[in-house]
């Protein structure tokens, strides 16, 4: 019986494994053509044109420059170009003093990453600088002298930069699926709060905060992710236009990432109160009431920030403002019938997380507080 469960959940892991990989290699399928033409070209330039021997480093830096990482294009291309030159100079100049020995590379190797994190945090830039030294140290210099393999890492940087400018993909998409997925976790993590809250168990509201925490991944990938974006919108004429809309989001998220902060504070205080029975049940219902709303609000929000479509988004984004407002007005503990000191501390915690949220939404600092009740 035990082999056959077993049996079971290995084919259901693995049809959720293939299924996984034929999203992914279907989303991937014009990246990876991209990719193919970009290095070939680069490959076909450098030898063709430049008349290089075996230009691998065209093609490998432009597989690189382009890739499927979030980091900026343009940041990777610098990295792979003076690595490869600052790389290549640090080899020659030790093959000079101490000559080719394998004992001299493991010196070479080892002086080149020390001084590539001094340099630079960059991994790209660390990777490419200790093998170019390595190379330099190990394998006879090419035709055209140990700086071909750095005009040929440029030839293909230079590649890549073009396909990012020629042919550029929507840099609204990205950013706005990450937000999407962002916003859906803290309105979980509200509604998992508002449950605790109702059925009394701190253990609930233990993994809300828990999933709260999680969540900063996302906001660190986000932010990866729109600095990219910003520079596809910088370097594509054709996506100009919406660099302001992505500086928008971008100042979304820095609230965001705050009321995700705040979401984890309130969390916490939340289990110490449902385990001290800090709260009357009409507060209990009242609170949880005004996170189920303040929830339904986030998801408002969550349609708006996604939102390609300006006058969408900007009727979604006041949705979401008079949703907020409506439940941040109520925020007092008096209003709430709470009347404990614990029970007040949770109420006081729910205020910088509606003023964020508010925020978020486009509202000045000023008015933001302004709807909150004075204590």
């Amino acid at each position: 019986m035990a082999a056959v469960k077993g049996l079971s959940r290995g084919k259901k892991f693995l049809r959720t494994r293939a299924r996984t990989g034929l999203v992914r290699s279907r989303n991937s399928l014009v990246p990876a053509i991209q990719m193919t033409v970009c290095a070939v070209g680069a490959y076909a330039f450098a030898e063709y044109i430049l008349g290089h021997s075996g230009p691998l480093f065209a093609a490998t830096s432009s597989l690189i420059a382009l890739g499927f990482s979030r980091e900026p294009r343009l940041r990777r291309v610098m990295e792979v170009g003076l690595g490869c030159t600052i790389g290549i100079a640090v080899g020659d100049l030790l093959l000079h003093w101490l000559g080719s020995d394998i004992w001299v590379a493991a010196v070479v190797l080892l002086v080149s990453i020390l001084l590539a994190r001094f340099l630079d945090s960059g991994n790209i830039f660390t990777t490419q600088l200790g093998l170019q030294s390595l190379l330099v140290v190990l394998l006879p210099a090419p035709a055209g002298g140990p700086f071909t393999r750095s005009l040929d890492a440029v030839v293909g940087g230079v590649f890549a930069l073009l396909v990012t400018v020629l042919v550029p993909k929507d840099p609204r998409r990205e950013p706005r699926q990450d937000v999407r997925k962002l916003l859906h976790e803290l309105a979980e993590v509200l509604r998992e709060c508002a449950d605790a809250m109702i059925h009394s168990d701190s253990t609930q509201a233990w993994h809300a905060l828990i999933r709260g925490r999680n969540c900063q991944p996302l906001v660190d990938r986000m932010r990866q992710t729109l600095r990219a974006s910003g520079e596809v919108a910088t370097l594509a004429p054709a996506y100009r236009r919406h660099r302001d809309e992505l500086a928008d989001l971008e100042h979304s998220l820095d609230f965001i990432d705050l009321a995700l902060r705040n979401s984890r504070v309130f969390a916490r205080r939340l289990t110490s109160a449902i385990n001290h029975a800090a709260l009357t049940d009409e507060a209990t219902d009242n609170i949880s009431e005004a996170l189920q709303e303040t929830a339904a609000a986030v998801d408002e929000l969550t349609v708006a920030l996604s939102e390609l479509n300006d006058g969408a988004r900007r009727a979604h984004l006041r949705v979401a403002r008079q949703e907020l407002t409506l439940v941040a007005s109520r925020l007092h503990p008096r209003m709430l019938d709470v009347h404990r000191l614990e029970g007040e501390t949770v109420v006081m915690l729910f205020r910088p997380l509606m003023v964020d949220l508010l925020e978020a939404s486009g509202m000045e600092p000023q008015e933001a507080r302004a709807v909150l009740p004075p204590l």
